[in-house]
């Protein structure tokens, strides 16, 4: 992740989840808040009600990987929370990826079309 930073504090997940905009899916919950810096952060939740720590790792590589290969797609200057629901333990890495491809576009964060990279 070229240009982007981590989410680490307790503080910046509960601003965003109060004062940011939302997006929800069956797989996910993407919110997020406009930032007055050039770089991104990002910060990744997978509950531990859906499932051990091999499963919650094997959902966090996904979506950072999902994350990482579209960052290029997202407008610089954003915090993004990524949130997995219950269904996405079951889900393949294509229904995360379109589902995170979909619900970015809905918050209009996406700054170039879908189909490109």
């Amino acid at each position: 992740m070229k240009f982007t930073d981590t989410l680490k504090k307790n503080y910046e997940f509960q601003r965003l989840y109060h004062k940011g905009s939302s997006s929800v899916s069956p797989l996910l919950v993407l919110y997020f808040r406009k930032a007055k810096r050039q770089t991104n952060k990002i910060g990744i939740t997978v509950s531990k009600k859906l499932g051990k720590a091999v499963t919650r790792n094997k959902i966090r590589r996904r979506l950072r990987e999902i994350y990482r290969l579209h960052e290029s797609e997202i407008s610089p200057g954003i915090d993004l929370v990524i949130v997995a629901r219950g269904k996405a333990v079951g889900a393949d890495y294509k229904r995360l990826e379109s589902a995170f491809v979909s619900q970015a576009g809905k918050l209009g964060i996406m700054s170039k079309p879908e189909g490109t990279r």
